[in-house]
């Protein structure tokens, strides 16, 4: 069985299924529409998206997409590992600018859950990192958004050793206060 537990903002949820193994290794099942809806997840995923990072400290983030578009997001790592972040960006919510993070692995399939109306970003805590990822929203450059990783704001603790490896593009974001007005 699946194991569902909501992390310090409830909505992110961490999802460790439970696999079956024996001498020829295991079987899990990922992604199951019914667990997530019993969590309280009710969504319909529109594309799958795979990510490979090849140095250790790269970091991608903090990104999100806004409405009509909005994206709900479940991450997991198919090969190294990774520090994965949620940021709450919902104008008017009791937890905005509030984050929660965890560790996902390969190795221990863990699994996150990110809703619409949060930035999420990661590291990557090995080299050859893969990253495996359903949304719930069709993808649409148009409506993309994102923060900057290192926001005094929001003081995420991001597990680096030195400088992480960035895109040109996650070197400007803005940060949360300066961030326009958005909806989800």
């Amino acid at each position: 069985m699946t194991t569902i537990t909501p992390l310090a903002l409830a909505e992110v949820l961490l999802i460790t299924p439970r696999r079956h193994g024996d001498a020829r290794g295991w079987f899990a099942e990922t992604w199951s529409h019914k667990a997530l809806l019993t969590a309280g997840v009710a969504t319909a995923f529109v594309q799958d998206n795979q990510a490979f990072n090849a140095r250790k400290g790269t970091l991608r983030g903090l990104h999100f997409q806004t409405a009509p578009h909005a994206q709900g997001k479940l991450v997991r790592v198919l090969k190294g590992a990774i520090y994965e972040v949620a940021v709450d960006i919902r104008p008017g919510s009791a937890t905005c600018g509030q984050w929660v993070g965890a560790t996902l692995t390969a190795e221990a399939g863990e699994q996150i859950w990110i809703p619409r109306g949060f930035a999420h970003g990661y590291v990557t805590l090995t080299d050859d990192t893969e990253l495996f990822y359903k949304v719930d929203g069709d993808y649409a450059p148009s409506l993309e958004g994102g923060l900057i990783w290192n926001d005094p704001d929001l003081a995420i603790a991001w597990p680096l050793e030195g400088d992480p490896v960035l895109s040109e593009k996650d070197r400007v974001l803005p940060r949360l206060r300066d961030m326009a007005a958005v909806s989800f």
